[in-house]
């Protein structure tokens, strides 16, 4: 059998199918590592070195002579043969299909975000978003007056979990590394600026929660913009929704996702963020075999609604779909996919976290709901090194005065051009726009 995509899915469900000595499992992935998503704003941020949250495929099945991992770029995907063909040609095809090719960043058709902004959905991302942080503020240290042409405006776009993460957590950087490694810096003339279209951060949560957020937030400096979104976005500003422009060398992206490629490229896109409908019991339909999990999946849950894309989705998904694969090879039937729901949260910064925990999503603040996330994250990790080192650097982070790993190690993604974008900012700083300062 073949499965598309090496994420929390694909590896959920090609570690189960692993167990089956009878089952040839084919894995493949455009990257030869599984990377933990949730805590790519660690790296980013400089809380995690890349190799805390990436483990190699191939290291995952140890004696697994059963699994195949194959690094391949999917270009097309044919439902009624279970085949998929890659960028260069080669094909593969097996008796059942997986599909869990996961996502990407929707930019929902904002003029410069593709090419200006930075979004949190590979550990290429997080290592260019960490170079670009560390960049200004090491061409701040030597120039201060770049700072007046926003050198140290940090604008985050989406007041969801990677925003609310995100935002806290180069708060902290502020707060902490400047002050010990940029001494001629002044921590406050740094602005993070935290930009949702919506009436709250981190919707799902009770307003309770809410106002806890928005407190946690304030604390650390973090100009909250609700009912605000971004128009365009530039070289060196954004344009928002109220026709304020903020100078800026670094726009965050995290406004939403949708279905990875494939699933458009393929005909497959059928619902909601163009990712692929399937039935309750993860088929997809009319094709016999065919299996749609994670990510790139509308999953349905009880009330008929689709399941959030969420790592724990993904993963209980892509396991669920391969014991619905060895249960038809067995001539069983199968049985509809069973989210059992963990609940959610989110980590706002050094000591702050949020967290609705079990099925009735009992809310828990502060240092208990840290403890819970980092419990929970840790058992997501693959591998019992990236839990040790992750935790290693953890503590690290959270013990001394400089926190983790200041690595600028993406030099193009720290090289600015400060002249190509003066006629916008200049004309928004004459207009009198407070947000241009």
């Amino acid at each position: 059998m073949v499965i598309v995509g090496g994420g929390f899915a694909g590896l959920g469900c090609a570690q189960r199918l692993a167990d089956h000595e009878d089952v040839a499992v084919t894995l493949i992935d455009r990257n030869n590592h599984h990377q933990f998503q949730p805590l790519l704003y660690q790296v980013a941020t400089s809380q995690l070195a890349p190799a805390d949250v990436a483990h190699s495929l191939r290291g995952v099945f140890p004696g697994k002579e059963n699994v195949d991992v194959k690094l391949a770029d999917i270009a097309a995907v044919d439902p009624a043969s279970r085949s998929v063909t890659s960028t260069d040609g080669e094909q593969w095809s097996g008796d059942a299909l997986v599909v869990a090719a996961g996502s990407q960043p929707n930019f929902f058709g904002t003029p410069g975000a593709a090419e200006h902004s930075f979004p949190l959905y590979s550990l290429d991302d997080a290592t260019r978003l960490r170079s670009r942080i560390l960049g200004l503020l090491e061409q701040a240290d030597r120039d201060p007056t770049l700072i007046d042409r926003g050198a140290l405006n940090f604008v985050i776009v989406g007041g969801g979990p990677t925003g609310v993460e995100v935002a806290g957590a180069i708060a902290d950087m502020i707060a902490v590394t400047v002050p010990a490694e940029y001494r001629d810096l002044d921590a406050s003339t740094a602005h993070i600026y935290l930009l949702d279209y919506g009436d709250e951060l981190l919707k799902p949560f009770s307003d309770k929660a809410h106002d806890y957020v928005a407190k946690v937030l304030a604390d650390k400096g973090v100009e909250v913009r609700l009912g605000t979104g971004v128009k365009e976005v530039a070289s060196g500003h954004a344009v928002l929704s109220d026709g304020a422009v903020l100078p800026t060398r670094c726009v965050v992206w995290g406004g939403g996702i949708k279905a990875a490629p494939v699933a458009a490229d393929c005909d497959l896109a059928q619902g909601r963020g163009g990712r692929i409908d399937v039935s309750p019991d993860l088929t997809l339909a009319d094709s016999r075999g065919v299996y749609v999990v994670g990510d790139v999946a509308n999953i349905p849950g009880p009330d008929g609604t689709s399941l959030p894309q969420l790592g724990s989705v993904a993963l209980q998904s892509g396991i669920w779909a391969a014991d619905n694969i060895v249960a038809d090879f067995r001539g069983k039937p199968r049985k509809p996919f069973a989210y059992r729901d963990k609940g959610i949260m989110a980590m706002i910064g050094r000591g702050a976290a949020i967290a609705a925990v079990g099925k009735r999503h009992h809310e828990i603040h502060g240092e208990l709901a840290h403890m819970a996330w980092l419990g929970v994250h840790a058992e997501l990790m693959t591998g019992t090194r990236a839990r040790i080192e992750a935790f290693v650097d953890w503590a690290w982070d959270g013990f001394t005065r400089t926190g983790g790993p200041h690595v600028l190690d993406r030099t193009a993604a720290a090289a600015i051009d400060w002249d190509d974008d003066n006629e916008a900012v200049a004309g928004a700083a004459r207009a009198g726009d407070p947000a241009s300062r």
